[in-house]
């Protein structure tokens, strides 16, 4: 209203709902379900497009997008149309899973960082390895500060990818660690903190079924942002050992990104 302009924000979280389709044969799959196949091909439909397309009669709203590392599409459609829709797909097999998968699992062996997990405020874009490479000339608010990180020559910390390379406890139970852990120093064994008082934890932790290893994300200071440095992480007492596969984006699965742009 300050601006002149007449606005109304309405809440529809809970009209609406989303089916994420995903998989290597997702298109194929999806064809035997949708009004017209030939929509679906990678012609008609590229990476990160959205169309309108029809399935059991609905309307639904398909985003060609992926947060699991494989082919595939987010399906947009009314509440009420939700249940027809996913009988739809369950009628072809499509087999339903849960929110570990999508949110942890695959999505961890991409390098894909989840809000309010690894995106925090107490870190910047640059830190979190999503910054653009140039920072646009319109004002913003927080462009001051953004603009300093920008002019850095060094983040006092980066995100970076880490794979527990032995997950075995002292008695012999292999371990598959959640929620939030230490990472240590393997000679001190104290918490890495960063130049501004930061300590380093995992900010998510799941066992990649494709390359058949536990994976963490977490921040660690820039001295110690190393490809193929050695760390701990501390579970329930027990220190096991850990490698920096990757410093910022780097994803373990299809670094190419091939796949979903299939």
């Amino acid at each position: 209203e300050d601006r002149g302009y007449d606005v109304a924000v309405e809440d529809v979280s809970e009209k609406y709902i989303t089916i994420g389709v995903w998989g290597p044969n997702a298109r194929t799959t999806l064809q035997k379900a949708v009004a017209d196949p030939e929509g679906l091909s990678q012609e008609n439909f590229p990476f990160a497009a959205i169309r309108q397309i029809e399935i059991a009669g609905k309307k639904v709203t398909a985003f060609r997008i992926s947060y699991v590392g494989e082919q595939g599409w987010e399906l947009h459609m009314k509440y009420e149309d939700g249940l027809a829709v996913w009988d739809a797909l369950r009628a072809l097999d499509i087999m339903p899973f849960g929110v570990e998968t999508y949110a942890n699992t695959r999505r961890m062996e991409k390098s894909l960082r989840l809000q309010n997990a690894d995106l925090l405020t107490e870190y910047n874009l640059y830190e979190a390895d999503l910054s653009r490479p140039k920072v646009k000339g319109d004002d913003f608010v927080g462009k001051a500060a953004h603009s300093e990180y920008h002019a850095r020559d060094h983040q006092p910390a980066m995100l970076c990818t880490l794979v527990m390379t032995d997950n075995v406890d002292s008695g012999g139970v292999a371990r598959y660690p959640v929620g939030t852990l230490p990472i240590l120093d393997p000679q001190t064994k104290e918490t890495l903190v960063d130049s501004l008082g930061r300590y380093s934890y995992t900010t998510s932790i799941a066992f990649g079924p494709t390359i058949g290893k536990n994976i963490a994300l977490g921040y660690l200071p820039h001295e110690y942002c190393q490809e193929g440095r050695e760390l701990l992480v501390e579970y329930f007492g027990e220190h096991y050992p850990v490698r920096v596969e990757g410093i910022g984006y780097k994803p373990l699965y299809d670094p190419e990104n091939l796949k979903p742009r299939s």
